[in-house]
């Protein structure tokens, strides 16, 4: 079977390992989920990750997941822009999320970058997804 949204799949493999308190999450690596992996790390919503390297040339992203007193530091994580629903902001209309407590993700002509980064570089693009 084949995936149609790679990012999805790994924003809800988070979303249902934090449901259930686990300390750590498994995905498959690619080069998109790891820079947005990296943002995340960046902006302090995850400890940190590893790739897994496996026999056959597969490998996996292992996702340190970040609590506080119990509570998850991500509160909420959603895919905003999907293959079938584009979604694209100028530095103009870029919405900041729950008044700068929260990051968009963006994918800019520079790079993946947070709403943040984006603005002081002055690019837009397409929101991958909304962290808080």
């Amino acid at each position: 079977m084949t995936m149609t949204d790679p990012l999805g799949d790994m924003i809800t493999r988070i979303r249902n390992a934090q449901l259930r308190g686990k300390g750590k999450v498994v995905t498959p690596a690619s080069k998109l989920r790891g820079w947005v992996l990296d943002v995340l790390a960046e902006e302090g919503f995850i400890r940190g990750y590893t790739r897994v390297e496996y026999a056959g040339g597969k490998s996996d992203f292992e996702i340190e997941l970040k609590y506080n007193e119990g509570a998850p530091v991500i509160q909420m994580i959603e895919r905003v822009s999907t293959p079938g629903r584009r979604v694209y902001s100028s530095v103009k209309t870029m919405p900041t999320v729950r008044n700068g407590l929260g990051i968009s993700i963006l994918s800019t002509p520079k790079g993946i970058m947070s709403d943040v980064a984006a603005r002081e570089q002055n690019v837009g693009g397409e929101v991958l997804c909304r962290v808080f």
